[in-house]
């Protein structure tokens, strides 16, 4: 499998580079097989049936930013990847030269790390004092926006860039299927006996990473903590026994839950997943998805064809090309139902 099979030329006047005034306006694409309809988010209580279960990654982006310079003067940005103590944090850097270990970074705002270690892409920074990482990154970091929207956060985002029922601290990036839920939409849901569980799934500054091999049995994708509680999987059980659908809200909550049903079944627990889904891959849990339009050549949409089937789903990109959908993490929805697996 090639990476090139899933490119495709989007419109930059496509990119959503602003959330829409109302999370649940945006527009929902229906993939079921190769049939197509164009609905409204706002929709999406009527195409669930009572006992369906949502499945919603409840992480916090954090402000996982920080920029500064080098004791040479040179500027410097770093973008936390992972939290990994009181004071210590693993980051992508951005600078002219990639500093060494022992490099003194000066951030803007007063702050001072120390480049510790470097493995790979990522760069273990040592925070100093007393305060621990997640204070000082929100004391002096800034909303970690996609590279794609080409523009610094505004006070806007500090709302629009987190779900509603986002609560667990922890990411670089938001899950952005969720961004489409309103407590108005949420409340209908509950109406309708739609059930919603959470878990949670980190999500690191290695999403923003290029695939950078064509041939897809050679990439490795970046690990990411995950956590699925037992009430999630004592919910999964119970809409399964009364005929009800699971649908995961996002690709995070997809890969958690099948991180945690490698086994076979699905087991409440926490850790760390580098699973990539690729078409063939056989699902366990979910029978649906909603998620964002990605970016090409990317493993988000990778395991969105994996999900829809190929074709199904690089014939439906070319569909809200074609009617102008909006892409991307303040974009359109779509909402998937699983091919059938032989």
């Amino acid at each position: 499998m090639k990476l090139s099979d899933f490119d495709y030329a989007l419109p930059p006047e496509l990119v959503a580079r602003h959330p829409l005034p109302s999370r649940s306006a945006s527009r929902l694409l229906v993939l079921r097989g190769s049939r197509i309809d164009d609905r409204c988010f706002r929709d999406l209580p009527a195409l669930l049936r009572p006992g369906d279960l949502l499945v919603a990654n409840d992480t916090r982006v954090v402000h996982a930013r920080l920029r500064g310079a080098k004791p040479s003067g040179g500027r410097v940005e770093a973008l936390v990847e992972r939290i990994v103590g009181e004071h210590e944090a693993d980051a992508q850097l951005r600078a002219s030269h990639k500093p060494q270990p022992g490099t003194r970074l000066l951030i803007d705002g007063g702050l001072e790390l120390e480049v510790v270690a470097r493995e790979g892409d990522f760069f273990r920074l040592r925070f100093p004092g007393d305060d621990n990482v997640m204070t000082l990154l929100e004391r002096h970091g800034s909303l970690p926006l996609p590279p794609y929207l080409g523009r610094e956060p505004e006070a806007a985002d500090e709302i629009r860039y987190q779900t509603v029922y986002a609560r667990s601290d922890g990411s670089a990036a938001a899950p952005t299927a969720g961004l489409h839920f309103d407590r108005a939409l949420l409340d209908e849901l509950a109406a309708r006996a739609v059930g919603f569980a959470h878990l949670t799934l980190d999500v690191g500054a290695g999403t923003f990473q290029p695939v950078r091999v064509e041939d897809l049995a050679q990439h490795r994708m970046h690990r990411e903590r995950y956590r699925v509680p037992e009430e999630t999987v004592r919910a999964v059980a119970a809409a399964r026994a009364a005929g009800g659908r699971v649908l995961a809200v996002g690709t995070t909550s997809l890969r958690a839950l099948e991180a945690a049903a490698a086994s076979g079944t699905l087991e409440a627990g926490e850790g760390e997943t580098g699973l990539f889904i690729l078409p063939g891959y056989r699902f366990r849990v979910p029978d649906g998805l909603i998620t964002n339009f990605h970016l090409p050549r990317t493993t988000l949409l990778m395991l969105a064809c994996a999900f829809g089937g190929t074709r199904n789903v690089l014939h439906a990109y070319g569909h809200a090309i074609r009617c102008g959908y909006r892409f991307y993490s303040y974009g359109d929805a779509m909402f998937i139902e699983r091919e059938a697996q032989a």
